[in-house]
């Protein structure tokens, strides 16, 4: 990955007395932000590559360790996977989705994730094929899978510290050794959409948005919450005047889903669209707010029907998509793309009726980069890991154990909700951080060391276009943009 320093096409960098003001800043932040050498050393060290995948390594190391229960053969005893908290999508689906018995994804059985998950279940499940045994089988696909998974990791991690800018990259430490998503990373294939989804933004980052728009294409036909990157970058790009790059990352990401996806649609239209009817005709699931509604028997919001809640969840979103409207048009300064990238993915996840524990995996690398600053980071942590091991307990005692929960390492709803609520305020606090530091850019810890936007590409330093406040605002200098990397 290039460090982006050349702009598209037809925009030449500062010349002459521009290129030296530039340089002189330049040099001004990095003193400003470097006061002790050896602190300098020392996070350059830890930004390293060699240092960031051997961090990813060890955290992926630690994550299967966590699974190595149910490789045991806890995960062919319904109880006992949840008292080991090894739970993992993985190896039960083998058997589900009809891989063990040679279907094929979509066409011979419908698949409830999008194609590409179906094409790395096929694709491991064809490697696997020829051993004997079933359950041995089943448990080299999952090993196979997480060896796939971890290359994902890998690549997320890297593209997160080249957004995170030259100075900051070992910020993407908080995602490789985050112990929420060290749990969670195996349970099912999410790390291969973080994986492309942060490599399409380091793309852009870098300029290059034909290959940011394929890769985040790919990652819609992976998992589907990346099309929600599309909006803010469409603000961030309105806001700047920016909207041919916009249009050209669009055209590629939509151009690459539908090469993936078209070919499925075609010839499997039933298995394809398994994903989106379950979406839509699903209750409310474990971990989301409604799920809570729903078992405490609240007037409307609990006592109501799917497509109700459809409605209400749909609703409560669109409300907080135009708060983010508002404030990414009328912010004193543009706001960073990672910080509305986490705003509206968080806000999504707190209002959707679905909010399962591996999409710690999603917002990790948003979190580090959107706010990198550790106590509110460690008390997410605190509280995702806190939910990690609750809804296994939870699971326990209602889908197995019943009054007899206790005995058998099961919760009550007490204890259950008190970590889901958790979980809940601590992305609601980050939420309102995030937001506080765009509307007071002094508190954002990226700017104030003078960089402009790392993750921003031709965003940063680039003068607004587009701004819906009256009076003064502030337009993001040229020279920003030299520091950003």
């Amino acid at each position: 990955m290039t460090d982006g320093d050349t702009g598209p096409a037809g925009q030449e960098p500062p010349a002459g007395h521009e290129a030296e003001a530039a340089r002189e800043a330049e040099a001004g932040h990095e003193a400003e932000a470097g006061p002790h050498p050896g602190s300098a050393r020392l996070a350059l060290l830890a930004g390293s590559v060699t240092a960031l995948v051997t961090a990813t390594l060890l955290g992926s190391a630690l994550a299967l360790t966590s699974k190595w229960a149910c490789r045991a053969g806890a995960w062919n005893g319904y109880l006992s996977q949840f008292q080991a908290h090894c739970y993992t999508d993985i190896y039960p689906l083998y058997f589900g989705e009809g891989l063990s018995s040679g279907k094929v994804p979509y066409v011979d059985h419908p698949v409830e994730y999008p194609v590409l998950i179906g094409g790395a279940m096929q694709l491991v499940a064809w490697l696997v094929r020829p051993i004997a045994n079933p359950f041995t089988r089943g448990r080299e696909f999952f090993d196979l899978t997480v060896v796939l998974l971890t290359v994902f990791a890998v690549v997320g991690v890297l593209a997160t510290a080249y957004l995170a800018g030259r100075s900051r990259r070992w910020t993407a430490l908080g995602v490789a050794l985050a112990p929420a998503v060290i749990l969670a990373a195996y349970i099912n294939w999410d790390l291969i959409a973080m994986g492309l989804a942060m490599a399409g933004l380091a793309a852009w980052a870098a300029r290059r948005g034909v290959l940011a728009g394929v890769l985040l294409g790919l990652a819609v036909a992976t998992k589907f919450y990346p099309l929600l990157f599309f909006g803010p970058l469409l603000l961030l790009c309105l806001r700047a005047g920016r909207m041919r790059e916009f249009w050209i990352t669009f055209g590629s990401a939509a151009v690459a889903w539908l090469v993936v996806d078209l070919p499925v649609m075609i010839t499997a239209p039933a298995g394809w669209a398994r994903f989106y009817r379950l979406s839509d005709t699903r209750s409310a699931d474990w971990g989301s707010i409604w799920y809570f509604f729903e078992t405490e028997h609240w007037p409307v919001v609990g006592t109501t029907s799917v497509s109700t809640i459809n409605v209400i969840s749909a609703g409560v979103f669109g409300v907080a998509c135009v708060l983010i409207v508002l404030l990414t048009l009328g912010a004193p300064q543009r706001p960073r793309v990672a910080q509305l990238f986490f705003l509206t993915l968080a806000t999504f996840l707190l209002s959707n009726k679905v909010w399962s524990p591996q999409y710690v995996v999603w917002l990790a690398p948003l979190v580090v980069l959107a706010r990198p600053r550790l106590g509110a980071y460690l008390a997410w942590q605190v509280a995702e890991v806190g939910y990690f091991f609750a809804i296994w307990a939870y699971l326990i005692t209602v889908s197995v154990a019943g009054p007899s929960f206790i005995g058998v390492g099961g919760i009550g709803t007490g204890l259950y909700f008190t970590a889901l609520m958790a979980r809940f305020a601590t992305v609601l606090v980050l939420c309102g951080l995030v937001v506080r530091d765009i509307l007071q850019p002094a508190h954002d810890v990226v700017r104030a060391g003078g960089a402009d936007d790392p993750a921003g590409g031709v965003l940063s330093g680039a003068a607004d276009r587009l701004v819906l406040r009256s009076g003064p605002h502030r337009s993001t200098q040229p020279a920003a943009a030299a520091t950003s990397r």
